[in-house]
């Protein structure tokens, strides 16, 4: 089994995994990642691989610092604000990339911009630290799937695909990075995400964009960062959103103090209507539910302010057809 406890040693054979081209899944704040060197090509490809990822969708280059970022990226001046504000953290930073970084074009799928964060991990930060490369990680989970948030699910999607599993435990945050599209002078959310918009604007004094929902490929546009396809982040069930009663054979994703009764499988993602508790539990939450196997999850309606923008959003995407 290639799950192992993060030691000295194990985070040190991980980075020596990394640096020779296979893959290492690791936790971080927000959910695990599977990692490989984001300079080689052959190692960044068999990600797309391990995944069944379009690959036409770009991947996050994980570094250890702001000044790991800034060589691989260009940093104008809204964005180098955000950095130092909230790196490390749940914050990916959609930037003009530099031809000096090396980053494989199989990262940025041959656009002129990288994704780029540095994450609010211990372990994460270790492996990172230890490896010395920029680390290619889009959620360790099959590509569409549900990510996870514990070591277990990503062994249950990828088995021994990765040549370690880093079990850093539960995930504190649960739900993917926030991604600003920052390359030029304003900013625009191209994914809702840990990190609440409304902090962001509040830092800077100013409203953010928000991007187009859904980028269909079907148009020949791509997406410019990760989480911006119409289905993503799916259960085998369906969702049912916004329910207002459950119907026989469904489970019940539930929300808040006024949960609807139900005899089935049901999940409340916080008692108290607690967004924070609520994106920290999504994710085991579905996996838990799709494990029933119900004909569909039912969802109660969550709030769609701070984090239950990202919640929603993700639920959207999961709910979106296949």
């Amino acid at each position: 089994m290639p799950i192992v406890k993060p030691t000295p040693e194990t985070i040190a054979a991980a980075a020596e995994a990394l640096r020779r081209g296979d893959l290492v899944a690791f936790p971080t704040e927000t959910v695990y990642g599977l990692g490989a060197d984001a300079t080689n090509s052959r190692a960044v490809a068999r990600v797309f691989e391990a995944k069944g990822r379009p690959r036409f969708n770009p991947l996050i280059a994980h570094v250890a610092d702001l000044a790991a970022a800034e060589r691989i990226a260009s940093f104008p001046p809204l964005a180098r604000r955000l950095a130092e504000a909230f790196w490390p953290g749940p914050l990916t930073l959609v930037l003009r990339k530099r031809l000096a970084g090396k980053i494989s074009d199989f990262v940025t799928v041959g656009l002129e911009t990288v994704a780029v964060r540095v994450p609010a991990h211990p372990v994460a930060l270790a492996l990172l630290a230890a490896a010395e490369i920029p680390v290619a990680a889009p959620s360790a989970n099959r590509s569409g799937h549900v990510s996870p948030t514990l070591a277990n699910h990503v062994l249950d999607d990828l088995g021994d695909i990765p040549a370690l599993i880093l079990d850093g435990g539960p995930t504190a945050h649960g739900l993917e990075s926030t991604i600003i599209d920052a390359s030029e002078h304003d900013i625009v959310q191209l994914r809702a995400g840990a990190l609440p918009a409304e902090a962001i604007e509040r830092f800077l004094a100013i409203r953010i964009n928000r991007a187009a929902e859904a980028v269909d490929p079907a148009t020949g546009e791509r997406p410019i960062a990760p989480g911006q396809l119409a289905s993503h982040y799916a259960p085998g069930a369906p969702l049912r959103l916004e329910a207002t009663h459950t119907r026989p054979g469904e489970a019940l994703l539930a929300f808040g103090p006024d949960a609807l009764r139900h005899d089935g499988s049901t999940f409340n993602l916080s008692p108290t209507g607690d967004l924070v508790e609520a994106g920290a539990n999504l994710f085991a939450a579905l996996r838990k539910l799709d494990a029933s196997h119900p004909t569909a999850i039912a969802v109660m309606p969550i709030p769609d302010t701070g984090l239950g923008e990202a919640i929603n959003d993700r639920l959207r995407r999961g709910a979106a057809p296949k």
